[in-house]
């Protein structure tokens, strides 16, 4: 047999036989049922999609997906019929991965920025802290940088710095208080 009959063969034999013989492993016929029938596919993809990009990346997914797929088809209803709720489901799909995706995009961006305003904070209340140790005694300074984010606790800073805990809990108190007027004195000013 030729090329032209086998050809002409398929183009005489219906969709509903190309898909049956294509479930069974025939690649011509599956390149038939695609010759046939992947601009209309295209067409509604873009439909469902209304972007050209989406309509192309959905319509490749179909075709990827469609020889395992056609092992569902029974050739009880047209085959167009069938491929067309293969797209519709597809682009379903589609949405719904997409939907997720914002959802967890948006989550995560709100996630994110909030991170981000955090740190800022956190970064301007370090830098404040550490302009403001400078302008602390040396004792005082010696006294907080020990203590400061919980390196140490007041005994141990009062052994390190050879003090009297009363002493160190005196200091802290003092710290406290010239840190809060310098924080004053600034949001006032």
């Amino acid at each position: 047999m030729g090329c032209v009959t086998l050809t002409v063969m398929r183009m005489n034999t219906s969709d509903e036989a190309l898909a049956l013989a294509a479930a069974g492993g025939d690649r011509s016929a599956f390149a038939s049922l695609l010759d046939r029938h992947y601009d209309r596919l295209f067409r509604l993809c873009f439909r469902l999609t209304g972007r050209r990009d989406a309509a192309e990346d959905l319509t490749q997914d179909i075709c990827a997906a469609l020889p395992a797929k056609l092992n569902g088809f029974r050739g009880t209803a047209r085959f167009t019929t069938w491929l067309f709720r293969v797209a519709v489901n597809a682009a379903h799909d589609a949405r719904r991965r997409a939907a997720t995706h914002a959802r967890a995009a948006d989550g995560w961006g709100t996630w994110e920025v909030n991170r981000q305003a955090a740190a800022r904070e956190e970064a301007d209340a370090q830098d404040w802290l550490h302009q403001a140790m400078r302008a602390l005694p040396d004792d005082l300074r010696d006294t907080l940088a020990l203590i400061l984010d919980d390196e140490l606790t007041q005994a141990e800073a009062a052994r390190v710095l050879d003090l009297s805990e009363g002493t160190v809990a005196w200091r802290m108190s003092d710290i406290r208080r010239r840190l809060r007027a310098m924080n004053e004195e600034e949001t006032a000013g």
